[in-house]
């Protein structure tokens, strides 16, 4: 890859190069496996080659990877193809069968790290070997959880830790698969500076049309890596179809990446910036105002409803407010979604005024 990195050298990074993860969601066969991981050697000589060998599934009954199998394959790729190799591990078991099989990578996925006591067997298991391990993200935005499971690996002896930024899970309606919360990677980075962060593109966009913005913005804020599946025929992909690229594509991703300046330098550009901030501070402090006001009322109406005994919840009334703004929304030329989750914001702080209020609790609305 060749943007340039302004951060130092770490562990994980040789030079100015960012780390690139690729390959295919799941190992599902040998031809497959072989085929990905040559076509992507090609323009990526150096990158780090990933495929799942068990796929963890909400529901039973979908494909959940071939399991112990698709180890031979992936040291097929380590052996001919001279790439190293890396997989998930969610169980202990997983582990040792990931050790037996020299795999050079294991990362930890977002449902594990969700789960201290699960997180903390597979650091146990880990003890004393020298094995770099990657964290990702915990399903929601909890920034002490992604540090509680980083922190395990660290005290179990693990030196060579990253932690991968595969976005979150939310209530908001959202094109993208999960939000990508870019401040709190950025506070993560602030916290743990030492550490590399990778950014799994695939897991946030969803769909192979974001995969472009996302890596973009990945760079923008000088994250050390990428993970980005990566499958021969994505269409045929039993898993995550519709997120993955084929090698040519991954290639015209990453070549298409550009370094974008951080700020603005030049005086007269920085004189229109300045203006155009001013105007919307002063619409910021209009729209706080106006959301005050608008909370007043809903105190209004919890007194009212305290009064007549009536119900908090009137979900009639919300569906003719959503979709009166849904309309208007429409009218305006704004994106509907980002309007309905605003909207969904104010209607949750309405329920919790009216609530305090109803249950004689005014004092803990502040």
């Amino acid at each position: 890859m060749a943007v340039e990195m302004n951060k130092k050298p770490n562990w994980l990074r040789a030079g100015n190069e960012r780390v690139l993860i690729a390959g295919p969601c799941s190992a599902e066969s040998e031809i497959q496996v072989m085929s990905t991981a040559a076509e992507i050697k090609k323009s990526n000589p150096n990158a780090i080659f990933r495929a799942g060998v068990w796929k963890p599934r909400t529901r039973p009954g979908l494909f959940e990877g071939v399991g112990l199998p698709a180890f031979e394959w992936l040291k097929k790729v380590r052996n001919e193809l001279g790439l190293r190799v890396a997989t998930e591990v969610a169980l202990p078991w997983h582990v040792e069968a990931a050790l037996k099989n020299n795999i050079d990578f294991l990362w930890i996925g977002a449902r594990t790290t969700v789960n201290p006591f699960m997180v903390q067997e597979l650091a146990e298991v880990l003890k004393g070997v020298d094995i770099p391990v990657l964290v990702k993200n915990p399903v929601h935005p909890d920034l002490q959880l992604w540090l509680g499971g980083l922190e395990r690996f660290k005290r179990a002896g693990i030196s060579k830790l990253a932690a991968i930024h595969r976005g979150f899970y939310t209530f908001e309606h959202s094109e993208l698969r999960n939000i990508p919360r870019w401040e709190l990677v950025c506070e993560l980075m602030s916290t743990v500076p030492e550490i590399p962060i990778i950014c799994d593109i695939s897991h946030i966009a969803g769909s192979t049309r974001f995969l472009q913005m996302i890596a973009q913005q990945a760079v923008d804020l000088d994250m050390d890596g990428l993970m980005i599946e990566t499958h021969i025929h994505p269409a045929k992909a039993l898993s995550d179809s519709q997120q993955q690229v084929t090698p040519d594509e991954l290639a015209e991703i990453l070549s298409r990446l550009s370094k974008r300046n951080p700020l603005f330098t030049e005086e007269v550009i920085l004189s229109k910036m300045s203006h155009i901030r001013a105007k919307i501070d002063e619409l910021d402090k209009f729209l706080l105002q106006t959301l005050s006001d608008r909370m007043d009322l809903a105190k209004d109406i919890a007194e009212l409803k305290k009064e007549h005994q009536v119900s908090v919840l009137q979900l009639e009334r919300w569906r003719v407010v959503i979709e009166g703004c849904m309309h208007k929304a429409d009218e305006m030329g704004l994106y509907k979604e980002f309007i309905r989750n605003i909207f969904i914001q104010i209607h949750d702080e309405s329920i919790r005024i009216q609530s305090a209020i109803l249950s004689g609790k005014a004092e803990e609305l502040s």
